[in-house]
């Protein structure tokens, strides 16, 4: 009986998962406080809004593409709140109208990348400094946030963030999976003139993909006010680079068309242990979360590139067969009244 084995496109979620569980034994080894359940506990609390952004990045870059201005998202949406809440407006329409300018202006991008047929390095760039300097105009200070509604939900017993990142981990898990949608993803991200070529709606796909995006930044920003309860124009400085490094890590191929949302559940898990485990070490500056992090993407960085070149020489062998399997093909030369075999080749 053969053993199962795991395809080109499982290797890279089998060893986030194989990685997550060494990291988590051998902290647990090590620090023995680190068993109780209230520590996995806290990693979705303090990782919620990462977890949350890394989920819509998924999407962005399982399409092919990239989306850098998530941080400054997540900075906008969280003074805008503090603001609003400030000047008297109730919770409800305050997170209603962020989560509606977050998508808008995913989907803003997105429409600028399809239409005028821009890289989305640039375009997202370009993202990033306008809503960085967005949040500027608001308020270039703290604003803390006293309003009792968000006091008392900051106070519930499973948290706001945790909550939320297990939420839209469900509902990223069947848009990815289970739909029409997700399945244009891949496409999309697989080979994009194929997806043409066979008729998918290309344009409407990107465009969602980057408002979808969107929308988890602007959650991720909501989110973030709850867990921090203020709006600070400077922050998630970087927290895209830590969003790209969770999806990386989790297994989706940068150029798109390959991936798991689990495997950024656990890629996100894998970024809270480091940073938990350095804590609990306490001799240790927390630059070496940094350091752990850049180390584990080079390495799965290096992963995908092996496995996009096995690939690469599989379909080439397997071109190479068939090509020999083929019989060659013998002319017909048409005779009176009859089709007979002509000469392979001219008489000597």
């Amino acid at each position: 009986m053969k053993r199962p084995r795991l395809s080109a496109n499982q290797i890279p979620l089998a060893a986030t998962a194989g990685i997550a569980l060494l990291l988590y034994g051998a902290a647990a080894v090590r620090y023995p406080a680190f068993r109780h359940g209230g520590v996995l506990l806290g990693q979705f609390v303090d990782n919620g809004f990462l977890g949350i952004a890394a989920l819509g990045m998924t999407f962005v870059i399982l399409s092919g593409g990239i989306d850098l201005s998530v941080g400054s998202v997540i900075a906008f949406v969280g003074v805008l709140s503090a603001k609003l809440l400030a000047a008297g407006w109730p919770p409800a329409a305050v997170i209603a109208l962020c989560l509606l300018l977050g998508t808008a202006f995913g989907a803003g991008m997105g429409a600028l990348i399809n239409l005028f047929e821009l890289p989305p390095f640039l375009v997202t760039l370009a993202g990033m400094f306008l809503a960085r300097g967005l949040a500027l105009v608001v308020s270039t200070e703290s604003i803390a946030i006293t309003h009792p509604w968000y006091q008392a939900v900051a106070e519930w017993r499973f948290k706001p963030s945790a909550a939320a990142f297990l939420a839209m981990f469900v509902v990223s898990v069947y848009l990815a999976h289970y739909t029409r949608f997700g399945r244009n993803v891949y496409a999309l991200g697989g080979n994009r003139q194929s997806a043409l070529l066979m008729g998918l709606p290309c344009r409407a796909t990107e465009v969602g993909v980057y408002a979808y995006g969107g929308f988890c930044a602007a959650l991720a920003g909501v989110v973030a006010t709850l867990y921090f309860a203020s709006g600070d124009a400077t922050r998630g400085v970087g927290l895209e680079l830590d969003a790209i490094a969770a999806v990386v890590i989790g297994g989706t191929l940068l150029t798109g068309g390959v991936g798991y949302v689990a495997g950024t559940l656990v890629g996100v898990l894998i970024l809270g242990t480091i940073q938990t485990a350095i804590t609990f070490e306490g001799t240790l500056n927390s630059w070496w979360t940094k350091i752990a992090i850049g180390g584990l993407l080079l390495a799965f960085i290096l992963l995908q590139r092996w496995l996009q070149r096995r690939a690469g020489r599989a379909a080439r062998r397997t071109v190479a067969l068939s090509a020999q399997a083929t019989p060659p093909t013998v002319p017909m030369a048409r005779g009176p009244g009859r089709l007979r075999p002509g000469p392979t080749r001219p008489p000597g």
